[in-house]
């Protein structure tokens, strides 16, 4: 099971004066069970290209299939396939519209069809899996909670869908530090425990690098990297510079402790495992000074 874009193309405003082309020949498989990052700088196609993966837009030229079945197929089974794949888009809150928080993430699982009781089934799932108890919240008014709890409200009505992949388009944009971790690890958990595959977008490198196993780095709608993000952090600054992003903060610390002459392994993927690499380092650096 996998999403496939093949040799995908998409122009915006085609034959008029405004003609953009945001997405050029770009490949990509997407594979079940996966964490991919993607990251690169405003306008690099981003946005366009996580729209495809769920048929929200349809190719210029190319195809994108989800598990063989092309989505751009007006059939029963395209349309069902790409309801398997749940979208958050930057500020989903801002989709909220129904008058409490249990009808607002009823709405997808009842427009699949599903009786009552499977509908509210879902949504006590949902409200438990993003950490929002049913009887305290069901009734309430999505437009009364913080900003953190409607984006959880969101992510629950997506959730309650059931997808078996989550793409999720700058998911923790103007948010707080705290509000940030809370969705994050809510992301993290359905990845673990659920085993959704999941496609982030995110301008923030520390959290790529925390939770990506695969990242793929955007320029000009063009894939010009796809690999380990520890590899592409290591290996790849240069190019990452040039497409207008760069490795996370805690890489070029490292780094730069290593040219300073402490011995510490630039393998690090998020701050708790910097701080353990300087510990070892100067451990290491005390014994051989002692001996």
């Amino acid at each position: 099971m996998s999403i496939v874009l093949d040799n995908i193309s998409y122009v915006y405003g085609a034959h008029t004066p405004y003609e953009k082309k945001a997405l050029d020949g770009v490949t990509l498989e997407i594979h079940e069970g996966e964490f991919l990052g993607i990251i690169g700088h405003t306008g690099s196609g981003k946005s366009t290209l996580v729209q495809h993966l769920n048929g929200l837009l349809h190719p210029t030229s190319g195809k994108v299939t989800v598990n063989d079945v092309d989505l751009a197929d007006k059939t029963e089974e395209a349309r069902n396939m790409r309801h398997t794949v749940g979208m958050v888009f930057q500020y989903p809150e801002h989709q909220l519209f129904e008058e409490t928080i249990a009808k607002d993430i009823a709405f997808g699982p009842r427009n699949l069809g599903l009786s009552g009781e499977e509908v509210d089934e879902r949504v006590r799932e949902a409200m438990k899996f993003v950490g929002l108890d049913y009887d305290t919240y069901a009734e309430r008014s999505p437009f009364h909670l913080s900003g953190g709890q409607m984006r959880r409200v969101a992510i629950a009505g997506v959730v309650a869908l059931n997808p078996s992949y989550l793409i999720l388009d700058e998911p923790s944009a103007g948010l707080d530090p705290f509000g940030r971790e809370e969705i994050f690890d809510e992301i993290i958990r359905l990845h673990k425990e659920k085993g959704i595959t999941v496609a982030l977008v995110s301008h923030n490198m520390e959290d790529i690098s925390r939770m990506a196993t695969r990242l793929i780095v955007l320029d000009g709608g063009h894939v010009i990297l796809d690999d380990e993000p520890l590899t592409i952090f290591m290996h790849h600054r240069e190019e990452l510079q040039k497409a207008g992003v760069d490795v996370p903060p805690v890489s070029v610390l490292m780094e730069t402790l290593k040219h300073r002459g402490l011995p510490v392994s630039t393998e690090v993927r998020n701050v708790d495992d910097a701080v353990m690499a300087i510990e070892k380092a100067l451990k290491e650096q005390e014994v051989h000074h002692a001996e």
